[in-house]
């Protein structure tokens, strides 16, 4: 893929991804924000086709696009409250957000210099991808599989505890 063509469209859909998401963090309107992280989702799935991993991709623009992010505009659109309410949106550490970033940042390049590149280059698929990812997923990556589902458990925990109904205390 060396072709000018295919580098120019490349680094449009990495400027489209990354814009949107700065968008949606500092957005202050949250239709704003939810319609932003739309544009990230999208050039998510074109960068994973850019990839050749179109199985990933539709699976992004099915789950992500499709599923999480209508449900969050219903939810965001249904309740009249929330529509015209400002975000507080000030970086209020900024010091060890900086540090993390660049903590991520070194340990990912560590990472990449110690291994010599991301993947193996002697990787060779046989069969189907889906079969392939499927088959991986659930030997050598059963881990982290299961950690992720920990914490979207974790989240969805905090999600409903943060949503539920505050009852006054009739002790008075």
């Amino acid at each position: 893929m060396s072709n000018p063509t295919y580098t120019v469209i490349f680094y449009l859909f990495a400027a489209i991804t990354v814009f949107s998401a700065a968008f949606v963090v500092f957005s202050r309107n949250v239709i704003y924000s939810a319609f932003s992280l739309l544009f990230t989702f999208f050039g998510v799935a074109a960068l994973y086709v850019f990839l050749s991993a179109d199985f990933i991709a539709v699976t992004q623009v099915v789950v992500y696009v499709g599923g999480i992010l209508v449900l969050l505009l219903f939810g965001v659109m249904f309740t009249n409250s929330i529509m015209f309410t400002e975000l507080k949106t000030d970086v209020l550490h900024i010091v060890p957000g900086t540090l993390l970033l660049f903590g991520m940042i070194g340990a990912m390049l560590y990472t990449f210099y110690t291994t010599h590149g991301w993947m193996p280059s002697d990787v060779t698929l046989q069969g189907s991808i889906v079969e392939r990812i499927g088959f991986e997923t659930m030997s050598r990556y059963v881990l982290p599989f299961e950690m992720a589902s920990i914490l979207l458990l974790a989240a969805l925990i905090g999600a409903a505890f943060l949503a539920r109904f505050e009852k006054p205390d009739n002790n008075e």
